[in-house]
């Protein structure tokens, strides 16, 4: 009876190892990992030179407004960055002494008019003496001397007049033309001289764009034909400009010059305040231009991972210079390959991708 058991229990062992030997030799079974999702971008033509100038948009004409006459500001009717109409009232000085003026100036050419009322009476009286020879010859003469000098101050006082009564008008500082306040150089409660800026205002017809350039870039600024312009809020919008003046003196403390690049049929969406980023165009091409984070180094030099029908691949390149605006390859790629711009380092040979779009190099910044 215990022969039966140990049997039946050697049986079952065997089988068992029987079954793990067969189950051990069959092959593993294959799994399919999905496509990792990468960020790619094509590589473009970097233009000569190509640095970014940054800029802020401006007005072309920007004018200072103030007070033909001197006196105390009253109120003052509009703030920074208002929108502004011909006509409209932006500041006013206290009246009263202007008034006070006006008033004077009136008088005085009541008298003046008075005053030659009376010589006039007076050269009459004497012409007619002296057609009947009762009066000399001499005090006729100075009777008509009187009436010459009064009728000068009147003409004096009545200019006065007029002129104390435009300057009475001119204590309401009015705008003639559209514009957009830019800034606010005084307030209510104020005293300024004549001529004193008060506001600034920009007349938003024409627009431009104010950058600094450095001395080594002048050649290249110059020689552009035009301008590529982009807003920093926008960078899908792309808009062309030309350069309309260039400084002939550096400024002292920056040693840069003012450059100022006009904008070509802007679209409503550029505001005055702006920051906008220029770059000169040019035909000529230094290179091919990758983003910075596309370009790795493992102590073999510089390469980048190429994608091409979902496969990656390791390309080694030439790294001319680093810029602002990326890397800039003088060999090892052509213009219009996809290169992996994020997390190149957890990548390897023949990795199979699945290739997205990266946004606007400037949405990337």
């Amino acid at each position: 009876m215990f022969a039966d058991g140990r049997s039946s229990i050697f049986s079952c062992l065997a089988g068992a190892l029987l079954a793990l030997l067969l189950t051990a030799c069959q092959p593993a079974p294959e799994t399919v990992s999905a496509p990792r999702s990468v960020l790619v971008q094509a590589a473009v033509l970097a233009p000569v030179g190509g640095g970014v100038l940054t800029g802020e948009v401006r007005a072309r004409h920007e004018v200072d407004l103030a007070f033909r006459v001197g006196g105390k500001i009253l109120r003052r009717q509009v703030d920074s960055g208002q929108e502004i109409r011909p006509g409209q009232l932006l500041a006013e000085l206290d009246p009263a002494d202007l008034r006070l003026a006006a008033s004077a100036a009136a008088a005085q050419l009541a008298a003046a008019e008075s005053d030659l009322a009376t010589a006039s009476a007076e050269r009459q009286r004497y012409a007619e003496l002296l057609a009947k020879k009762f009066v000399s010859q001499a005090a006729f003469d100075s009777r008509d001397n009187a009436f010459n000098a009064a009728r000068a101050r009147l003409e004096q006082a009545r200019s006065q007049s007029q002129l104390s009564a435009n300057q009475a008008a001119y204590g309401a500082l009015v705008s003639s033309f559209p514009a957009v306040v830019s800034a606010v150089l005084a307030d209510a409660g104020q005293v300024v001289a004549a001529g004193q800026p008060v506001l600034r205002v920009a007349r938003p017809e024409e627009k431009e764009v104010l950058v600094a350039v450095p001395e080594s870039r002048l050649a290249e600024v110059r020689a552009a034909p035009y301008f590529n312009v982009q807003l920093w809020v926008a960078p899908q919008e792309q808009m062309r400009g030309e350069l309309r003046e260039l400084a002939s003196v550096a400024d002292p403390q920056t040693r840069t010059y003012a450059a100022r690049i006009r904008l070509l049929a802007p679209p409503p969406s550029v505001s005055l305040g702006m920051t906008a980023r220029v770059t000169p165009a040019n035909e000529a091409s230094a290179g091919v231009l990758v983003p910075l984070a596309a370009v790795g180094d493992r102590g073999e030099g510089s390469f980048v991972w190429v994608e091409k029908d979902g496969k990656l691949s390791a390309r080694p390149v030439k790294v001319t210079a680093f810029r602002a605006d990326g890397a800039l390859l003088g060999a090892g790629l052509a213009a219009g390959e996809n290169v992996v711009i994020a997390g190149i380092n957890l990548l390897s040979e023949g990795l199979a991708v699945s290739a997205r779009p990266a946004p606007p190099p400037a949405a990337q910044r």
